[in-house]
């Protein structure tokens, strides 16, 4: 048989042509799966800390006065919110604030990772949230998601989130000791 007819007889045969397509797409398919699976894991992170910011708001917005322990429970229960994941680069803070001639002003601050404000330090908050005379609960939070393979997702990425309420039963949430 001459190599040219070997040749046309190569190029008429498609009994392989399967096993050539799945070799070419098989890896496409597993890297786009890697990629969703990623992608998902980090969404879920994500929201699972903006949940932790919008319950530690929530909770504290609901209590006449807080102490560090009780705040310390709450931000417990944060770290319960994102499980499967670490909660150890899980950092949290809470603060109240005042407005007093259209200055915020921290009444007191609390934080687990993260530094608390300083009592009576200006802060900048949206506007229209809260006028003179009224107060609000800022809560934050921050997140450092490290992806399980770092394939799509090299090191860390940091989510981050501020969430605001009014109390509910009085006009300010107080905390003596913090």
């Amino acid at each position: 048989m001459t190599r040219p007819s070997l040749f046309r007889r190569l190029a008429r045969d498609e009994g392989g042509i399967s096993a050539v397509e799945f070799a070419v797409v098989a890896p496409v398919l597993i890297f786009f799966y890697m990629g969703m699976n990623e992608f998902c894991q980090g969404f879920m992170a994500q929201k699972r800390m903006s949940h932790v910011t919008s319950m530690v708001a929530d909770l504290v917005a609901q209590e006449k006065s807080v102490t560090p322990a009780n705040i310390g429970d709450i931000f417990d229960i944060g770290g319960l919110i994102m499980k499967p994941f670490p909660d150890s680069t899980l950092h949290l803070r809470v603060t109240s604030v005042t407005q007093t001639a259209g200055v915020a002003k921290v009444d007191w601050s609390w934080g687990e990772g993260m530094t608390p404000r300083q009592k009576g330090g200006a802060i900048t908050i949206p506007t229209g949230l809260i006028s003179d005379g009224q107060s609000l609960i800022i809560s934050e939070s921050t997140y450092d998601y490290d992806s399980p393979s770092d394939y799509l997702m090299p090191g860390l990425t940091r989510f981050s989130r501020s969430y605001y309420l009014r109390p509910r039963h009085v006009d300010t949430v107080g905390c003596a000791t913090c």
